[in-house]
């Protein structure tokens, strides 16, 4: 059975996050700008979330003797160039340039302070790690980024070939500007481990007015935009172990429903990703 995992329970699992760092990631999330609000950009609330992701991963794998490599991890941004925001320390890698969770650990850029709930209604101050920061730059070169990644893809499956196939997570605002992205994104997907083919979801940050439709089944949930066809298009379809965390979280959800959300706001995103990142063999 495709993505049972049951072969993989050995294996890493590889994430690898993209994120769009165009000059419009500049504005507002959510277009809180029009309506007189203060609000962080969509660079920033990008940033802040995913590497709040990062910390639970590292946490997920925390054991008494250490953080185990459960995951290997890459984060990729794309506007003013193509890059990683995070890389191994010299001989710590893994195949396609991934980092081992362990290593990721191990090297955060800094700690900042940064207020949370304490539970009983109040705040407090906790130190969190910062892996990368936000940047918002220039055009949105999804084509190339979506390339590269399916070379990742390709060269950590080449290591890993009975791993459950690695989770890609692209989240953008804007149509590219570098090509067609379809045929990239199915390129990428082409490339499959013994347990099924390489998974991408996609998270569309819209100017839209439209309300956010999160995992859809089929293109006609959309509202009319040709983007956000496009991107569903580009988003496989979620495997059985998704669709039961979907559920979990109160989904409706059916064979055909795909990793996308368009017009996310910032819970729909952190759902999202929450969602996207429990495969079956996390442990």
């Amino acid at each position: 059975m495709p993505y049972s995992a049951e072969i993989s329970r050995a294996s890493p699992t590889a994430f690898l996050f993209l994120l769009d760092q165009s000059a419009s990631m500049q504005d507002p999330f959510g277009g809180a700008e029009q309506k007189g609000d203060a609000a962080p950009s969509k660079a920033r609330v990008l940033a802040d979330t995913v590497n709040d992701l990062l910390r639970n991963l590292v946490l997920r794998c925390a054991k008494g003797e250490g953080v185990r490599d459960y995951f290997h991890v890459g984060v990729l941004g794309y506007g003013e160039r193509v890059q990683p925001l995070v890389e191994p320390a010299e001989g710590h890698g893994a195949p396609g340039g991934l980092v081992p969770i362990s290593a990721l650990a191990d090297r955060p850029k800094r700690m900042k302070e940064r207020l949370r709930g304490d539970g009983d209604g109040g705040e407090r101050r906790v130190k969190v790690p910062v892996w990368f920061d936000p940047h918002a730059k220039n055009g949105t070169p999804m084509c190339q980024a979506l390339d590269q990644t399916a070379q990742t893809v390709r060269r950590w499956i080449d290591a890993h070939p009975r791993s459950f196939p690695p989770v890609v997570v692209n989240m953008t605002d804007g149509e590219a500007t570098d090509g067609e992205p379809l045929r990239y994104a199915q390129q990428l997907r082409s490339f499959a481990t013994d347990d099924g083919e390489a998974l991408l979801f996609n998270v569309h940050l819209s100017e839209s007015e439209e309300p956010a439709v999160e995992l859809p089944s089929a293109a006609g949930e959309l509202p009319p935009e040709e983007y956000a066809e496009k991107l569903f298009q580009m988003s496989s379809r979620l495997p059985f172990a998704m669709r039961s965390a979907a559920e979990s979280e109160g989904y409706r959800v059916d064979l055909d429903t795909r990793g996308f959300v368009f017009n996310a706001d910032p819970g729909a995103l952190v759902r999202f990703l929450e969602i996207g990142t429990r495969p079956s063999n996390l442990r």
